[in-house]
């Protein structure tokens, strides 16, 4: 009997290219079968390795692949993936790393008493507008059109999962400050309407520029930093030794959030984008001014009253974001002021003009 001659499937493809040794023997394990016992050491090397973990592309784009498993953000990675002992092992390694340039470089102010009106004045008073550069008033007032499309370029590696990291604490939490993060999250995904998710209000604001609305499609034009930022929350919340990091940075992201969301808004109707494209920011003003009240108090001050030992944590997480994501901002200033591009890849020429 003959038999019809079967060509070998072919190995799934990600829209991402490798940054050094650790990402292109990771892809080669999830995406072509290697065997996972060519990772091993490789996350200590790199962490020996790097000067700066958080602004290192193979570090950063390795741990956004590892959590990518967690998060199943790619159908081509196989779920068989998410618990392989070699590929946790790496993920320890590499959080190792990054854990330890983020104790190094991040300014944390000393732990408040552990009560609600002592640490919510610490978040307010650390999250005070800063006196510096703010990526959100040059947007509003000098960005050009690329630029602002860069800007939403650099945002969609989180904001298209927005609210997922934060949420992995859910389980992790109790009493007061469970109920207060359940009901930030619970706005953050549409209070049970799904237009009204902001991941899926962020997709519109893309494909409303002429940007591509799948998860991962600008994983390869954003530096290391910006995978950072999305990493740092995602790191603080699927390791449930980071129960106080990952409330304290939710804290800090929503007190930060409302006045540059108007900012970048007012940008984008100076170059007379529709409202289509500025509704997510817009819809950010009110929500996140009631957010940070919420945030503050009912989440992070209650999580310190009830659980006085993770207070410095709170802080630590706090701090983290402002750095992290200060870093991020920073980055694009200085690339626009130098007139450069943010990128590190070009955008086709029909979306970014």
């Amino acid at each position: 009997m003959s038999h019809a001659s079967v060509e070998p499937a072919e190995a799934p493809t990600l829209p991402v290219t490798p940054r050094g040794e650790v990402s292109a023997t990771l892809l080669d394990v999830l995406l072509r079968g290697a065997d996972p016992g060519t990772l091993e050491n490789l996350g200590r090397a790199a962490g020996a390795r790097t000067t700066d973990a958080v602004r290192d592309d193979d570090v950063q784009l390795s741990l956004f692949l590892l959590y990518a498993l967690s998060y199943g953000t790619f159908d081509q990675l196989g779920a068989e993936h998410e618990w392989s002992p070699e590929l946790v092992r790496l993920r320890t390694d590499l959080e190792k790393a990054f854990e330890a340039a983020l104790r190094e470089q991040v300014l944390v102010p000393p732990a408040p008493e552990p009560r609600v009106s002592a640490v919510a004045d610490a978040l307010f008073t650390l999250t005070a507008e800063p006196s510096g550069p703010s990526l959100a008033k040059f947007v509003a007032r000098r960005a050009s059109h690329e630029q602002i499309i860069e800007m939403l370029v650099q945002r969609s590696v989180y904001t298209l999962r927005e609210a997922d990291p934060h949420t992995w604490a859910v389980p992790r939490l109790t009493g007061r400050a469970k109920a207060a993060l359940v009901e930030i999250q619970a706005d953050e995904y549409g209070g049970g309407h799904p237009d009204r998710v902001h991941q899926h209000i962020y997709a519109a604001t893309l494909r409303g520029t002429g940007l591509s609305a799948e998860y991962g499609a600008y994983v390869d034009h954003v530096p290391a930093i910006t995978l950072a930022s999305f990493n740092l929350m995602s790191m603080f919340g699927l390791n449930r030794r980071f129960l106080g990091a990952i409330v304290g940075h939710l804290a800090a992201y929503e007190m930060t959030a409302s006045i540059p969301c108007r900012l970048y808004a007012d940008g984008m109707r100076r170059h007379g984008m529709p409202e289509e494209v500025t509704h997510y920011f817009d819809e950010h003003v009110e929500a996140d001014a009631v957010h940070e009240q919420i945030a503050a108090r009912d989440l992070a001050g209650a999580l310190a009253e009830d659980r006085p030992e993770l207070t410095a944590d709170i802080m630590f997480g706090a701090a983290a974001c402002l750095a992290v994501d200060g870093a991020m901002g920073d980055h694009m200033l200085r690339a626009w002021k130098a007139g450069e591009s943010s990128l590190l890849r070009p955008l086709a020429h029909d979306v970014a003009a």
